[in-house]
């Protein structure tokens, strides 16, 4: 393993960043840190990289137990989401600053740095730009440079703390393609904090799901997606449909209508529960075939090759909003205003403690 977390805990006063982690990253690997703001997963990068002590449990980079160790000895990347460039310096100069203060013995010649830099500049597609200062450079080409000085010492271990947090959409999603593509070069075990699941679900290898300073669900993004463990990481990722009800034997009873699936067994017959159920999992069907919850259409959003219908329907305690994604052909059959049934093809259920 390139980094185990054991029993980590960190408080702030009489508040609980974190909360007994326990984590293992693999060698090469690209891993996102999830959550809501206030979650606990710069805590923990933080303290993967020293900057931060935790209360209690060990941090081991590489078979070496670094918990005690200063963050210059721990040879770990790190990149921030504001630069955190020198501005009085060149961008060349920049991605040599790490170099230069190695300690003497163990500090590259001046042709070595050289020759250093200017490969990571060309790496991270900016060698026209090295002579310039970063005032005249865009936000994505600070980036790229915050990113080619955190490599320039060879780093075990990169760490970036909300990337391109500071950037517009369009330039975000030309960055993390680019980061995706320049990990699959280079292998350099990475962790990356970001609150954008688009942007986990789209870059990482696995996801780290967190909540209330503990983690809720590890996998790939296509398990933490398509199979969550509980109603945040569900919630949490993706838009979804809450349908109130109670437990019924083929499902979720609203009323005198079923959303059908299959119930967990802690799930007592007539308690209080939660079905969720993704827009591409709901289907829209006629008013008058009698199936399904029913529903008044509100709007209608096209999006791409697929339309977003927004509606408004009622389950146990009051108006809910719902949303389903439909295909064109469907989509042009359909009006604001128009009664129709919402059936789910998949859902999954939870506890509704709000009932």
């Amino acid at each position: 393993m390139s980094i185990q977390v054991q029993h980590l805990n960190k408080n702030f006063n009489q508040y609980a960043a974190l909360q007994e982690i326990n984590l293992d990253f693999r060698d090469g690997e690209l891993v996102a840190l999830l959550g809501p703001s206030g979650c606990g997963k710069t805590t923990l990068l933080r303290i993967i990289a020293g900057l931060e002590q935790a209360d209690s449990g060990r941090v081991i980079i590489r078979g070496e137990d670094a918990s005690d160790l200063h963050v210059r000895e721990r040879n770990v990347g790190f990149v921030f989401q504001h630069y955190a460039l020198f501005r009085h310096m060149t961008v060349f100069e920049n991605v040599a600053f790490g170099l230069r203060v190695k300690p003497r013995g163990l500090r590259p010649d001046e042709n070595a740095i050289r020759a250093r830099v200017n490969e990571l500049l060309e790496l991270v597609q900016l060698g026209h730009v090295a002579s310039r200062y970063p005032a005249q450079l865009s936000g994505g080409q600070r980036q790229r440079v915050a990113l080619a000085r955190a490599l320039a010492v060879q780093p075990k271990v990169l760490l970036l703390d909300e990337p391109f947090g500071a950037l517009d959409a369009q330039v975000r999603k030309e960055l993390r393609r680019w980061l995706r593509d320049l990990h699959d070069e280079l292998h350099v075990t990475s962790l990356f904090v970001t609150h954008d699941q688009e942007e986990a679900l789209e870059v990482a290898d696995r996801v780290v799901l967190m909540n209330a300073g503990r983690v809720e669900q590890i996998g790939t993004p296509a398990e933490v997606y398509e199979q969550p463990a509980s109603a945040f990481v569900h919630s949490f990722l993706g838009s979804v449909n809450l349908f109130h009800g109670r437990v019924a034997e083929l499902g979720l009873g609203i009323d005198d209508q079923l959303i059908r699936g299959a119930v967990p067994a802690s799930l007592t017959p007539g308690s209080a529960a939660v079905a969720y159920v993704r827009p591409h999992e709901l289907e829209i069907a006629p008013a008058e075939s009698g199936e399904g919850v029913p529903a008044v259409i509100a709007r209608l959003l096209p999006m791409g090759a697929r339309t977003r219908v927004e509606l408004r329907g009622q389950s146990e305690g009051g108006l809910r909003l719902y949303e389903a994604d439909v295909d064109k052909p469907l989509a042009r059959t359909l009006q604001p205003g128009q009664a129709v049934r919402l059936v789910a093809r998949q859902a999954q259920f939870y506890p509704d403690y709000q009932i």
